[in-house]
């Protein structure tokens, strides 16, 4: 297991339940930030995790205001196998949204001509990530600095129809780079193993 302090004298005590798998800040653009199991017992093996958690800053190296951040689960990218809903606002109106697709909507960052130096933050969820049943996903973010003065909020949960354990995650831009200075935190969860 990732953390062999929540065995003291052979006994199971409650230990840390977040254990950070993965790190990366950018020092330069980047198109894709990739995790994979190390499939080897320790940290990096995502076998032992209930769930995932991923904080990501981000801005996008894109010619515009915003672009679009998305993840794929395993490479996985065959048409419709994500099913998502979306409920999103920008201070002067609201949408709901929904639909399935060939890779995770995470929402809106900000990108090159919004305001200089602001990222946009995410907080990912997924969910029994190595269950045999389908996965969840589910992204709550928020952005501002785009030149129109307002940025925008969102919170997309999404499926992903597939039985396989999650040994893979990569996060992308829609339309260019990941900026430099964009940072990843990867957490794996631990299931709770005494009563």
């Amino acid at each position: 297991m990732a953390d062999p302090a929540y065995i003291v004298d052979g006994v199971l005590t409650d230990g840390e339940a977040w254990v950070g798998i993965a790190h990366e800040t950018l020092s330069l653009p980047a198109s894709t930030v990739t995790w994979t199991s190390t499939d080897d017992g320790q940290v990096g093996d995502f076998s032992q995790y209930m769930d995932f958690k991923i904080i990501v800053y981000v801005r996008s190296t894109v010619a515009s205001d915003q672009d679009t951040l998305y993840m794929k689960l395993n490479n996985s990218g065959v048409s419709g196998i994500y099913p998502w809903q979306a409920f999103y606002g920008n201070g002067s109106s609201a949408t709901a949204a929904n639909g399935a697709g060939n890779k995770i909507n995470l929402g809106s960052m900000v990108a090159a001509t919004g305001t200089a130096n602001v990222f946009s933050v995410f907080i990912l969820d997924l969910f029994d990530v190595n269950s045999g049943k389908y996965k969840f996903v589910q992204s709550s973010y928020g952005n501002e600095g785009y030149d129109t003065g307002y940025g925008s909020v969102g919170f997309y949960p999404h499926g992903w129809n597939s039985q396989e354990p999650i040994t893979e995650i990569d996060i992308f831009s829609n339309a260019a780079n990941l900026a430099a200075g964009s940072s990843f935190s990867l957490f794996g969860i631990l299931p709770r193993m005494v009563a």
